[in-house]
């Protein structure tokens, strides 16, 4: 098991943001549901948006579309389901107010995203304040945020050389990709993913390596592979950190009481 007292201390970090006309915080969801969790992602091939919005009781996804917006429902439990899990009284006001949130988020797109990504390098650097540029005067953001530090991982001490990547599967699953040289082929070693139980990853080796060639015994990749998956699977980062609380401010839930069932 990965010792999590190694991980670096949380730090207080503040950014300035031009987080556009906020049209969703006019109309914030019923306050019964509790605080969501909301995630914001965007597709450069695309020019798509899409957002995840995730209460206590149930979870709207939505994404950009030609001339509009497609959405469907989740359970609380995240399983799939062909209606809403709210009341129409409920499900109307929700519904609104995600779908003007997304149309805010995705005004702002890809600078915005731009943005928190030079944000989080400034407090990768060790600075505690970041300040978007604008090309003209206009309203601007002070966000704050406590971004937890990761998990103080090894670097690769075995041969050749590893990758990850996702693959198909229930709990996010990826798979470590082992190379003994440059131009040979990757080869999958390893995998890990999340334990829906515990939140932590579940590390598993793949059969018929050759862990000698690898140049580290099978429990230590595991154990490495762990921290790996810890560090940019689980624990939020500074980019997530940033946008959850910029799509908060845009959608006029930041000061929201988490709810629980």
């Amino acid at each position: 098991m990965t010792d999590m007292s190694l991980r670096l201390p949380t730090r207080r970090f503040q950014a300035v943001l031009n987080l556009g006309p906020k049209a969703a915080a006019q109309v914030p969801p019923p306050v019964s549901l509790g605080k969501p969790d909301l995630f914001g992602d965007w597709d450069d091939e695309t020019g798509q948006s899409s957002l995840a919005v995730e209460f206590a009781s149930g979870q709207l996804h939505l994404e950009t579309v030609d001339g509009g917006i497609d959405y469907h429902f989740h359970r609380g439990t995240g399983d799939d389901t062909d209606r809403s899990p709210w009341p129409k009284s409920v499900t109307e006001p929700v519904l609104t107010w995600a779908s003007l949130l997304l149309a805010d988020f995705h005004l702002r797109m890809p600078d915005l995203l731009e943005d928190l990504e030079e944000a989080a390098a400034w407090h990768d650097e060790g600075y505690e304040l970041y300040v978007c540029e604008v090309e003209e005067p206009t309203h601007l953001d002070l966000i704050t945020v406590d971004i937890e530090g990761e998990l103080l991982t090894l670097p690769w001490l075995g041969s050749g050389h590893v990758d990850h990547e996702h693959i198909d599967g229930d709990n996010h699953p990826i798979a470590l990709l082992w190379t003994a040289a440059e131009g040979a082929p990757d080869l999958a070693i390893a995998e890990a993913r999340l334990d829906p139980a515990t939140e932590l990853p579940v590390t598993s080796a793949r059969p018929g390596i050759d862990w000698d060639e690898v140049g580290m015994p099978a429990d230590e990749v595991l154990s490495w592979l762990e921290g790996i998956y810890l560090n940019h699977h689980v624990l939020p980062d500074a980019v997530g950190t940033l946008l959850s609380a910029a799509l908060e401010r845009m959608g006029g839930v930041a000061g929201v009481a988490h709810q629980t069932l």
